[in-house]
């Protein structure tokens, strides 16, 4: 995509990341309920007018919608049980289509309502383990590429080109290791070793406090260096298989840790971002070239299998709560319950996406521009 202009390779990009991961995901919704004999009435990749429909041999209907901000998978019965009232709606014993959705035992119904991230977690898997076999997998260094001026760093002596070997004896190996021994000891002594042109010596820095971003967190502390590139080492069919279902574990792991770090403070709010946001990633991703874009797009997928594992209603996770609460008590929660979940989730939802693109928008200076027209 790098011959195109950015507009246009932005647009493209943000289309194609986001209908590969909204397919694959409901694709996991769709072939789990054609396991458990639920028949799909429609399969829709993009909401609105669609631009491309057909019918297959089993009746469900695929379409592409005009606008590719999700899709969805809509089930036979899928409504809840209490919507259907008139007898004429109750399907007959010999319905070719099968038992409804809401007919199917809990077991059924939270196995394709879990497919869905499943599947996004696999297809994460399959890139990064594609992106092993054909580039390398990427290992980390700790060699510093950059260091802060005036910094605890700075003030330390360490220098770009430094390889830190260990952090209070403790080795590290990778710059993750750095950030984490370093982040909980604002204002206290570490004890620094480096490789330096071939010889290791001893610093002793104290990281800097930055306070964190709710009122009464612990401050964080910050050495003042930055990472280097990480190299890349080649590896066979099945090493590459293996390592991209640890990547994506290690992603999901890195990832929980940073939505932790801003429900706790150690951490801005800033880094959520909604549509807008990703559509200006993948146009510079996809710049960087086919691997930047399919690296991009497997974390990408990885957040997406947890955003809908979130216990919201409305989303996966909200719908997987619901049945479990339905297993415990042998019965479907009341649908007024099930009503007033479902419009919590929205508003929570609603919530959500208003913030995330107040920090597009802000990240783009749109409104240091108008403050600027009105000042």
């Amino acid at each position: 995509m790098e011959f195109l202009p950015d507009p246009f390779r932005t647009v493209l990009a943000f289309v194609v990341v986001l209908g590969v991961l909204v397919f694959v995901h409901e694709l996991g919704h769709y072939a789990a309920a054609r396991w458990r004999g639920i028949f799909v009435e429609r399969f829709s990749v993009g909401f609105g007018r669609s631009v491309a429909a057909w019918t297959d041999r089993r009746g469900t209907e695929w379409r592409i919608g005009w606008l590719p901000l999700g899709g969805y998978v809509k089930l036979y019965g899928q409504e809840g049980p209490g919507d259907v009232t008139d007898a004429a709606d109750v399907p007959p014993a010999d319905d070719p289509r099968g038992p409804r959705y809401h007919d199917k035992p809990v077991g059924d119904r939270a196995i394709v309502v879990a497919a869905g991230p499943v599947a996004n977690f696999v297809l994460a898997a399959v890139l990064f383990g594609a992106l092993f076999a054909a580039v390398g997998r990427p290992v980390g260094t700790t060699t510093v590429a950059s260091v802060v001026a005036g910094g605890a760093a700075e003030t330390a002596g360490l220098r770009p080109g430094d390889r830190i070997l260990a952090l209070d004896d403790g080795p590290v190996t990778r710059f993750e290791q750095v950030q984490a021994h370093v982040q909980p000891r604002a204002g206290q002594p570490v004890r620094i070793r480096l490789l330096r042109d071939g010889a290791e010596l001893d610093v002793v820095a104290t990281p800097a406090a930055r306070p964190g971003t709710a009122e009464g967190a612990t401050p964080v502390g910050v050495l003042g260096v930055g990472g280097g590139v990480p190299t890349y080492e080649r590896t066979d069919p099945l090493s590459a298989i293996w390592g991209g279902v640890t990547y994506t574990a290690d992603v999901t792991a890195q990832t929980l840790a940073g939505i932790w770090g801003m429900i706790t403070g150690q951490r801005g709010t800033e880094e959520v971002g909604g549509p807008l946001r990703i559509a200006q990633l993948s146009g510079q991703v996809a710049s960087a070239g086919l691997g930047s874009l399919v690296n991009f797009m497997a974390v990408l997928s990885v957040n997406l299998a947890l955003i809908n594992l979130f216990p919201i209603p409305v989303l996966d996770g909200g719908h997987l709560v619901f049945y479990a609460i339905e297993a415990i008590r042998g019965r479907p929660l009341p649908p007024r319950a099930v009503e007033y979940g479902f419009r919590a989730g929205l508003a929570v939802l609603a919530t959500l996406f208003v913030f995330a693109t107040w920090n597009d928008l802000s990240s783009f200076g749109l409104f240091r521009w108008v403050g600027g027209l009105l000042g």
